[in-house]
C-alpha cells in the first residue's frame, strides 16, 4: 500500500486570502523564465544579432504574457 503524506494545499493564508502551493510554483516558473530569457539575450548568439529581427526584452515579456494567457 502506498503511503501518501497529507500535505496542506494552502502555503500561506492571511485572512480570506489563501496562496496555494501550485500558485507559488507558477510564480517561480514565470520568474525563472524571465530571468533566463533576459540573461540569454545578453549572451551569444543573441547578443551579436544586429539585423532587423534582433530580439529585445519586450519580446521576452510578450512571450511570457502570451504563455500566462494561453
Amino acid at each position: 500500500m502506498l503511503i501518501h503524506p497529507q500535505i496542506n494545499p494552502i502555503a500561506l493564508q492571511i485572512g480570506p486570502l489563501a496562496v496555494h502551493w501550485y500558485g507559488l510554483t507558477y510564480l517561480a516558473a514565470f520568474a525563472l523564465f524571465m530571468f533566463l530569457g533576459l540573461r540569454r539575450l545578453r549572451h551569444p548568439p543573441f547578443a551579436n544579432i544586429t539585423g532587423p529581427a534582433a530580439w529585445v526584452s519586450k519580446d521576452v515579456e510578450d512571450i511570457l504574457f502570451l504563455g500566462v494567457m494561453g
